[in-house]
């Protein structure tokens, strides 16, 4: 017979609370409690990486187009500094994997910028170009 977590997400995740808040420790779904938790701290490290990956694929295309840029791609630029420093501020402790982060994200905005501008692969540095500082940093805008 299907448990609960696999037929009714919402109402198992609303039961396991319902316990947890009761006390009634020895009724919960301890294996996949643990699997969900351990689940949630890899999103958190997800959305690093996605916001990021946008972020260098915007700061690309605004160094390798100068001849586009326009409002729409500051904004994002923008956008996505404000989101990955809430996401560190929610979750401070994903500070020390920004360096990892950044290496996949450089992938990742490589990738978005050569789909976005029809520009090669080889047109971007192989390595990401700018440094932490510089990426979240409110006014940097790189020079073509």
């Amino acid at each position: 017979m299907a448990s609960l977590y696999e037929t009714d997400f919402y109402a198992w995740t609303q039961q396991q609370s319902a316990l947890l808040r009761r006390n009634v420790l020895e009724k919960l779904d301890l294996p996949h409690l643990v699997e969900e938790l351990e689940d949630l701290g890899r999103r958190e490290r997800q959305e690093l990486r996605n916001r990021l990956s946008v972020l260098l694929g915007h700061l690309l295309k605004w160094q390798y187009q100068p001849e586009q840029r326009g409002n729409s791609w500051r904004a994002t630029i923008r956008e996505q500094r404000t989101q990955v420093q809430l996401v560190l501020t929610d979750n401070p402790s994903l500070k020390p994997y920004l360096a990892e982060a950044l290496a996949i994200a450089y992938q990742l905005g490589q990738d978005l910028a050569v789909q976005e501008t029809g520009l090669d692969y080889d047109t971007f540095p192989a390595e990401c170009p700018y440094t932490l500082t510089q990426i979240l940093g409110e006014t940097f805008l790189p020079s073509p």
